[in-house]
């Protein structure tokens, strides 16, 4: 089941999706640019309005006239309609009523989605009657924006959050079972993995990108433990599709990796890290989960005695800021250390829960402060007075002290690595929250 609502915008080149989309999210992650087209790829935020959390995509431009990337820009625009609850259709109202704009009502009419029809670049009063031509399209009343100003976009958000489920919260995470989901690029062998590790073919297998179009959440038992894995292959349109098809399976992941406590992020080891793995993990780290890098097809790579050392080191060059993932290297075919993504769960989960009593916090971190004194830094030195743990699912610690502002980033690293040497964080990350003495 979703636990997130989906809104997707959609329009014509130029209209000014990327500038409503900054406007909406609160701040520049598409590349805006005059240049119609530069947005080719969908791009995905979480944000809210009144308290009512949404996904939000920004997709490329769709238009009838054969350019370079049509194709691939009007199959990624139509993988967002299908997987949006509520979609903006947006156009120029400066421009005015178009070819475009009629042929992409079509592609509306189809999908049975809620539609709210914004009339964009509507900058002051008497620019309102410009979107009175839109009736045309058959949307009912435009609703006039301004995506540059900020004019109108709240009474959009008004008509779309009228539309979504207004019980939607960041669920609670189950406790009882191991919970994880199984992300990646396409044909990184996730479903494949999956299967091993279930031990029945629940997933459709195959070395086509893109066979599984639906997350699967499958629930079993080993060894007396519970489990649920959610499977969230790739997403791909039939036809010639070359452009960025490795982001065709990101929405999806999204929606697995928010239902999971632990990410198991595949990578193909006979091919090794792409640009393309950074988009989907990167997501995971944001959303503060646990994560477990699988190195799969194992069995492919040429071995000697350093080549675990030297693509583990790759990798740890290349993800940084995963530095408490754990690698693991298997075959989901051969069945090649598939006991070793078991270890690792359970060890991953007991860390994502862990609840340290306050009292050994407190030891660790004066402990830590007696060894090595923070620097000074924006005109004072800090001093951390008290550690209390707060929650989990990821562990997330309070640290009382005389001024946040003198925290300097690299002594707070410095405090989280010793709790991390004191207490098993593997493979989640860590909450550390400054708050001010009083």
């Amino acid at each position: 089941m979703k636990n997130k609502n989906v809104v997707a915008i959609v329009g014509a080149p130029n209209v000014g999706k990327s500038t409503l989309f900054n406007r909406i999210i609160g701040k520049r992650t598409s590349i805006v640019d005059n240049e119609p087209g530069v947005t080719r790829d969908r791009i995905y935020a979480n944000t809210e309005w009144l308290t009512i959390p949404f996904s939000l995509i920004d997709t490329g431009g769709i238009e009838l006239q054969k350019k370079q990337f049509q194709e691939e820009i009007r199959a990624q625009s139509e993988i967002a309609i299908n997987e949006a609850d509520v979609i903006i259709f947006l156009v120029d109202g400066k421009s005015g009523l178009n070819t475009d704009d009629k042929y992409i009502a079509k592609l509306l009419y189809k999908s049975k989605k809620p539609v709210i029809l914004a009339v964009n670049k509507i900058d002051s009063n008497d620019q309102i009657l410009n979107i009175n031509e839109f009736y045309a399209l058959g949307f009912g009343d435009p609703i006039p924006v301004s995506s540059e100003h900020g004019v109108g976009v709240g009474d959009l958000l008004d008509k779309v959050i009228s539309y979504l489920n207004k019980d939607v919260k960041d669920e609670k995470l189950d406790e009882t079972k191991i919970v994880f989901s199984i992300v990646g690029r396409p044909n990184v062998g996730k479903s494949s993995l999956a299967n091993a590790l279930i031990g029945d073919k629940r997933s459709i297998v195959s070395n086509i990108e893109g066979t599984t179009r639906d997350s699967i959440n499958t629930e079993f038992e080993r060894n007396g433990k519970k489990y649920c894995v959610i499977d969230t292959a790739g997403i791909k349109k039939s036809g010639k599709i070359y452009e960025s098809v490795d982001k065709y399976a990101l929405l999806r992941a999204m929606s697995g990796i928010d239902s999971s406590n632990i990410v198991l992020f595949v990578i193909d080891g006979s091919v090794g890290l792409l640009e393309q793995d950074k988009h989907v993990i990167s997501y995971a780290h944001e959303q503060n989960k646990a994560i477990i890098i699988v190195v799969n097809k194992w069995d492919l790579v040429k071995k000697d005695q350093y080549t675990i050392d030297n693509f583990s080191k790759n990798l740890r060059d290349q993800l940084k800021f995963l530095t408490y993932a754990p690698i693991i290297y298997v075959s989901a075919l051969t069945k090649l250390k598939l006991d070793s993504v078991f270890e690792k769960l359970e060890l991953v989960d007991s860390a994502y829960k862990t609840k340290i009593s306050t009292s050994l916090l407190n030891q660790v971190v004066q402990n830590a402060q007696l060894m090595n004194e923070a620097p000074d830094f924006n005109g004072g030195r800090v001093k951390i007075y008290f550690a209390n743990q707060v929650s989990i699912c990821p562990p997330t610690i309070n640290l009382y002290c005389n001024n946040p502002k003198w925290m300097h980033f690299s002594y707070l690293r410095y405090i989280e690595n010793r709790l991390r040497d004191s207490f098993n964080f593997e493979g989640t990350p860590i909450n550390l929250v400054l708050k001010k003495k009083v």
